[in-house]
C-alpha cells in the first residue's frame, strides 16, 4: 500500500533514537518514566497492526439477550458462555482480531473442564480488553441527552482486571445530535470529561483505554451536520485528556463514522462518507494516536465494511493512524444466525466469523472487494 499512507510504520531509525523518541513521549506527561507507559504504547500499537481490528464481544446481560431472541435462544449463563467459547475457541482467529472485548462475565468465566473461556483467545495471540462502563443514564438539565457511569471504584476495577490478563478497556459515551441544534454544550463537556477521567485511571493501572463518544445515527440531519459535530466531540475529548495527562500514544479512538442521520432524505456514497469522516478526524484527532478503531453504530455487515473500505482508499490525505474497526454486531450478526444455539452448527458459525473478520481486516488495508 501507498507508503505515506500508513506512516506509523515507517522505520524509527536506530534504537538510540527510538529510545529519546520514548523519553521525549513520556517526560512531557509524566515527570518521571512511568511504570506502564512502554507497554501501554506497545499495545496500543499491537492492536491497531495492519489488517487487523477489534472483535466488540462485550453485550451485557439485557443486550446478549437481545441478539440471542432474534434466533430463538434462551438467555441464559450456559448459553451465553457457550456462544462466547465459539468465539474465542475459533481457529486462526488471530490472523484478522488482535483485540477482544468482552463483558466482565466473560473475563473470568471458567469451562466444565475448569479452563478459562478466555484461554483460547489468548491461544490465538488476541489481546484481552473489558467494558468498565455501567452503562447511561438521562444528564438531569438536558433534552434527553445522557451521561455516562462507572468512574465509582473504576481503579480497583482495572487493577483486578490487569491481573486477570485484561490490556486494554472500553468505556462508551453516547451524544445525540439533537433537531435543529446538535448536542448541548453540557453533554459535549460531560462527555468529554468523563471519557478522560476514564482514560487517565486506566493508564494507571495499565490498561489502554479505548475512547469512545459515539455520536448516534438517530435523526434527520445531513452529512455536514454529522461531520461538524463529530469534529467538535472529539476536539473537545482530546482537550479533556490532555488536562488529565493521559497518555496519547497508549490509548485507542473509538468514533462513528460520520453518516448522516437515519432519517435524512438524502442517502449518501460511501466515498462521502470516508471524505466526511476523514476530515472531521484530520482536523480533531493528534497524529500521536495509533489507531481510530470505528464502531459500527446500527450499519449493516456488508455497509460497514464498505464504509471501511471507502476510509483507506488513496486521494483522501494524510492518515497517520490505523483506520480500522470495534465491530460488534456487524462482525456477529452472521454468527449467531448461523450458530442459532445449536452444537452442531458451531463450525459454521466459526467459519463465519472468520469471513466477517477477514474481510474487515482486508477493508483496513483497502482492499476489500465484496
Amino acid at each position: 500500500s501507498n507508503p505515506t499512507h500508513r506512516p506509523a510504520l515507517r522505520n524509527m531509525g536506530d534504537a538510540k533514537t527510538a529510545q529519546k523518541r520514548l523519553q521525549a513521549i513520556c517526560s512531557h506527561v509524566f515527570t518521571k518514566e512511568w511504570k506502564y507507559s512502554q507497554e501501554l504504547i506497545a499495545t496500543a500499537n499491537a492492536i491497531s497492526a495492519p489488517g487487523k481490528g477489534i472483535l466488540a464481544a462485550d453485550e451485557s446481560i439485557g443486550t446478549i439477550g437481545k441478539r440471542f431472541k432474534g434466533i430463538g435462544v434462551e438467555n441464559n449463563r450456559e448459553n451465553r458462555r457457550a456462544y462466547r467459547y465459539l468465539l474465542a475457541s475459533t481457529p486462526g482467529l488471530g490472523k484478522n482480531i488482535s483485540g477482544v472485548i468482552l463483558f466482565e462475565e466473560s473475563l473470568f468465566e471458567k469451562m466444565p473442564d475448569g479452563t478459562n473461556l478466555v484461554d483460547g483467545f489468548k491461544k490465538e495471540g488476541v489481546i484481552l480488553g473489558i467494558k468498565v462502563d455501567k452503562g447511561t443514564r438521562p444528564l438531569p438539565g438536558t433534552d434527553g441527552e445522557l451521561y455516562t457511569q462507572g468512574l465509582t471504584d473504576l481503579n480497583l476495577r482495572c487493577k483486578k482486571y490487569y491481573e486477570v490478563g485484561a490490556r486494554f478497556a472500553k468505556w462508551r459515551a453516547v451524544v445525540k445530535i439533537l433537531p435543529g441544534k446538535g448536542p448541548s454544550a453540557n453533554a459535549i463537556q460531560e462527555t468529554a470529561h468523563t471519557l478522560a477521567r476514564y482514560a487517565a485511571i486506566c493508564q494507571d493501572n495499565g490498561l489502554v483505554p479505548i475512547v469512545e463518544p459515539e455520536i448516534l445515527m438517530d435523526g434527520s440531519h445531513d452529512l455536514a451536520t454529522a461531520q461538524m459535530w463529530t469534529e467538535r466531540v472529539i476536539a473537545a475529548c482530546y482537550s479533556a485528556l490532555r488536562l488529565q495527562g493521559v497518555l496519547l500514544e497508549g490509548t485507542l479512538l473509538k468514533p462513528n463514522m460520520v453518516l448522516e442521520g437515519a432519517d435524512c432524505k438524502t442517502k449518501y456514497s460511501p466515498s462521502a462518507h470516508a471524505a466526511a469522516t476523514v476530515t472531521a478526524l484530520q482536523r480533531s484527532v493528534p497524529v500521536a494516536v495509533p489507531g481510530i478503531t470505528f464502531l459500527s453504530g446500527g450499519q449493516s455487515e456488508e455497509d460497514a465494511t464498505i464504509n471501511l473500505n471507502a476510509l483507506n482508499q488513496p486521494g483522501l490525505g494524510y492518515r497517520p493512524w490505523s483506520l480500522t474497526f470495534s465491530f460488534g454486531r456487524a462482525l456477529q450478526k452472521s454468527v449467531l444466525e448461523a450458530w442459532k444455539g445449536k452444537k452442531e452448527n458451531v463450525k459454521a458459525a466459526q467459519d463465519m466469523l472468520l469471513l466477517r473478520a477477514r474481510a474487515n481486516g482486508d477493508a483496513n488495508l483497502g482492499k476489500y472487494t465484496g
